[in-house]
């Protein structure tokens, strides 16, 4: 059985699939909204009309997608006079219509709060917008005048301090008189004055729409935040239309490193002056002492991220009946807790950024404080504009399932109006996953596997072993440089870090784990000596090699295991402190808790983590142990989900799975069908239970676990060929049915070629659908179901044998398993609809010199962000290649 086949006839044969049977309760959970694919609807000038919003909505949810999340962008030249400022009441009457027609259609609707991004706009200037941190050092004696040396306006300086032998230190500040005059002599050494004051990095909102161009605010300071909702404030006040699900915001990409009232900030939260240590500040390099306070400061950004801007944006949300979306990564702050503080913690993946154990953040945070849905973007970049297949979009989609996502939306589509020509409106980053692109044919094939896996994704609830602690002011325990900004591009924080070791180590053994981070921390308790947080429980603990330690972190885990929990530490024990303030103090009571957790008996201890976990009571999960199998799992009522994909690209597996535990029954869910059969099984230990799978490159299954019953139904059976395959080489009627930019003249193929073979330019530049139709006769055997198996397609198919549909198929090798009482000696009907790329045809566009790349910003670039010419691509090959053979095949 092959992954994008419809495995109900591939993998249930006679009886099994047509006298198959099982109680309701043991189904599918019932398809929702929720639970189908959403999109980035880019909106390019807000230039919207009802009409045209319907037919987009309606279009889009025929092909299954559940939702859209209104970005408005910069426009399309030559529609000036359609621009709609955002937030004006028609922009409001339009949301309103989106809104509305989404509810009859049963879809939801989020929306980012702002227009591309991130937050900024009008009326976001001055010490409102991103800033950054500048320093003017001056050196004087006692000989000079020492105000004649400075040329920085008082109003804008916030520190000024001298700095003298021996490291004195004044602070000027208190020396300056009404109207700026500075009366202060210095000593006879000589002194440097340290002026620090900020200034604006001019950092505007990407890609905004028509009312929306600004600055950005600054994320440090909550006054920025709070104008800047003002706008939405009034702009909802008499709002009447249905709300959006969610407000949303992207990945951080301020470029900030200061704020007006950052000294104050930083004093109150460290408990020492940052004022004091500006040499240690400013430093490229130094000693641990500039290690300290830089490690205070990036402490202190990471709180005023979460404190005065992500919290109260949602507080706000939630104030005004919305949930929130939220992109942390990028921020220089704790990911853990800025995914956590949202409803829907978000993750990305692009072509080469794709590491499941940095998505892992969005998830580990969703689990830990009881979020529901972990989202992701999905699609950027995949590969250059129009050569995404829906397979690729499967294998990255497989790879987010089992970092714990279970709400995608595809980056993205594009408003387009109905009149303008192909390829319409389109943004400049995405998978073109929209209604003009080829694939659309076929999309609903991947929509509806998406909405079964994240039916099951959503249901029930995360069922991880242990909680892996972030040290992350290890980390930020760093001389050089200042900021630290978490990104997904980039992963050297995770990878190049105790923490991310061990993560990769859990992760490859089979170890089900989240992280946790230490605000989370502090809202941990102990039952039935179990970990429980606010999201669920978990059976231990595991600390990386961690050499600093927040005293109220190694306090309140020393409680846990005084309450009977526990707490692994890879290595050793921690030796210190963070940070710089009353650090002798800190460290003393740092020895007394040592010391205390020494004397317990109960200290885990040492370098060998999984001898450790497996004396702890905690085994990894046995599915692990099949090289390329992927998985991740979750509780329901009677027992657990698995979501298994087999991630190699050439190998398939055979044989008996190993599931921890020792349930009653399983089943096997295929979600690009739905079918449902139970699954061979057999107990190999008082802990493991193996059931009898077949899994090809790239298939991904469900199994459903029951502990205390026995599920009703056909036990599922898998076929293997018993014979060789024959070549079906009857010809083949090629008609073309849907696409363009024209339908080229059908033909008759005696040997199966791409379709950009024959018919010269009109099937060369073609994008879109194509019938292929033949007969065959089956061959003298005594099999009762044969295979048919397409060859190689480019990309997608529709396959249809006597008339009976066997579905979408997009992942190769594209194949069905067709019983015999469907066939008949002679003259079987076989009909293949195939899909290509649109490739050829944006390449034939470039190639004639039409004005198509018609935007404003950065109006349309290709994967390497250089100007997007497909002029000189290749012609992909298209339509059914083959061979197509027939092949008997029988039970297992």
């Amino acid at each position: 059985m092959r992954a994008g086949t419809p495995w109900l006839l591939s993998v249930v044969f006679y009886l099994t699939f047509i006298c198959m049977s099982y109680a309701a309760e043991d189904a599918w959970p019932e398809i929702e909204p929720q639970h189908r694919p959403g999109a980035y609807w880019h909106c390019m000038g807000s230039a919207l009309d009802e009409a045209n919003i319907t037919r987009e909505l309606e279009t889009y949810h025929e092909a299954g997608m559940g939702g859209v999340h209104i970005i408005p962008i910069y426009g399309a030249k030559g529609y000036e006079d359609r621009y709609v400022e955002y937030l004006s009441p028609r922009w409001m009457e339009l949301l309103a219509h989106i809104t509305s027609e989404a509810e009859r259609l049963g879809m939801w609707v989020d929306m980012t709060t702002g227009t591309g991004w991130n937050f900024g706009g009008p009326g976001i200037t001055g010490d409102l917008a991103c800033a950054k941190v500048q320093l003017k050092v001056d050196e004087f004696s006692a000989r000079d005048k020492f105000p004649t040396k400075l040329s920085i306006d008082w109003a804008l300086i916030q520190s000024l301090v001298a700095i003298g032998p021996d490291r004195q230190r004044v602070d000027l500040m208190e020396y300056v008189l009404p109207g700026g005059k500075l009366e202060w002599k210095p000593p006879a050494q000589d002194w440097k004055c340290y002026t620090v004051f900020q200034s604006p990095t001019n950092k505007e909102v990407e890609r905004a729409a028509p009312g929306g161009v600004g600055v950005m605010i600054n994320p440090y300071y909550a006054p920025a935040l709070q104008q800047y909702l003002e706008r939405f404030d009034e702009a909802f006040a008499h709002y009447e239309g249905p709300l959006p699900r969610a407000m949303y915001h992207d990945s951080y990409e301020y470029n900030n490193d200061w704020s007006p009232d950052l000294f104050a900030q930083f004093e109150r939260r460290r408990g020492y002056r940052l004022q004091d240590y500006l040499p240690e500040f400013f430093a490229e390099k130094g000693d641990d002492t500039v290690a300290r306070v830089k490690c205070d400061y990036r402490e202190t950004v990471s709180d005023l991220v979460l404190e005065s801007f992500i919290q109260p944006w949602t507080d706000w949300a939630h104030g005004h009946g919305f949930l929130t979306r939220n992109q942390s990564h990028g921020s220089p702050g704790n990911l853990l807790d800025l995914y956590g503080t949202v409803d829907i913690p978000e993750t990305e993946m692009f072509n080469k950024d794709r590491d499941s154990l940095v998505a892992k953040f969005a998830s580990s945070a969703a689990h830990v404080m009881g979020r529901n849905k972990v989202a992701a973007e999905f699609g950027t970049w995949l590969k250059d504009h129009f050569n995404v297949r829906l397979a690729d979009l499967k294998d990255l989609v497989d790879e987010l399932f089992v970092s714990g996502v279970n709400q995608v939306l595809y980056h993205g589509t594009t408003y387009s109006p109905a009149e303008d020509p192909w390829p319409g409106w389109l943004f400049y980053a995405s998978t073109q996953m929209n209604p003009r692109n080829a694939i659309w044919h076929d999309v609903r094939g991947l929509n509806d596997y998406i909405a079964r896996c994240q039916s099951v994704l959503q249901a029930g609830r995360p069922d991880n072993d242990i909680l892996v602690y972030w040290p992350i002011h290890d980390m930020w325990h760093d001389a050089e440089g200042r900021r630290r900004d978490l990104t997904v591009h980039h992963t050297e924080w995770l990878t190049d870090q105790p923490v991310g070791s061990v993560a990769r180590q859990l992760w490859e053994q089979g170890y089900t784990f989240d992280y946790i981070s230490d605000r989370q921390l502090q809202q941990c308790k102990v039952g039935d000596g179990q970990i429980q947080t606010p999201g669920g429980s978990y059976k231990a603990m595991l600390v990386p090699t961690c050499d600093r330690i927040p005293l109220a972190t190694f306090e309140k885990m020393i409680d846990l295991i005084d309450a009977g929990s526990t707490i692994i530490w890879s290595d050793r024990l921690p030796a210190d402190v963070p940070g710089l303030a009353s650090l002798e103090t800190r460290r003393d009571q740092l020895k007394e808790l040592l010391t205390r957790i020494r004397k317990s008996g109960r200290l885990i201890c040492g370098d060998e983590i999984p001898g450790l976990l497996q004396k702890s009571g905690i085994n990894p999960e046995p599915v692990a142990s099949i090289p390329g199998l992927s998985f991740v799992r979750r509780t329901h009522e009677e027992g657990r989900y698995y979501f298994i994909a087999n991630r190699e690209k050439e190998r398939a597996f055979s044989g008996w799975l190993p599931l921890s535990g020792s349930p009653k029954s399983v089943y096997i869910l295929d979600p690009i069908t739905g079918s449902i059969g139970l699954a061979k099984q057999r107990q190999a230990s008082d802990t493991v239970t193996e059931v009898f799978l077949e899994m090809l490159p790239g298939q991904s299954l469900v199994l459903k676990t029951l502990s205390n019953r026995n599920g009703a139904g056909a036990v599922q059976s898998f076929m293997k060929e018993n014979g060789s395959p024959i070549i079906i080489d009857s010809p083949w009627d090629v008609t073309f049915i849907d696409g363009g930019p024209t339908l080229p003249d059908p033909m008759t193929m005696s040997q199966l070629v791409s379709w950009t073979e024959q018919g010269g330019q009109a099937t060369e530049r073609f994008a879109g659908t194509a019938r292929y139709t033949t007969t065959f006769d089956l061959p003298e055997h005594d099999a009762n179901a044969w295979r048919i198996d397409l060859g190689e397609v480019a990309e997608s198919a529709r396959i249809r044998v006597n008339g009976k549909d066997f579905g979408i198929l997009f992942m190769p090798p594209i194949r069905i398993d067709v019983p015999g009482e469907l066939l008949q000696d002679t003259g079987n009907k076989l009909e293949v609809e195939v899909t290509n790329l649109s490739a050829n045809r944006i390449r034939g566009l470039d190639q004639d010199g039409v004005y198509w790349r018609k935007f404003y910003d950065i109006n349309f670039v290709n994967i390497d962000y250089e100007s997007f010419d497909a002029s000189k691509w290749p012609v992909h090959p298209s339509g059914l290649l083959g061979p197509v053979t027939l092949t008997p095949v029988v039970p297992r």
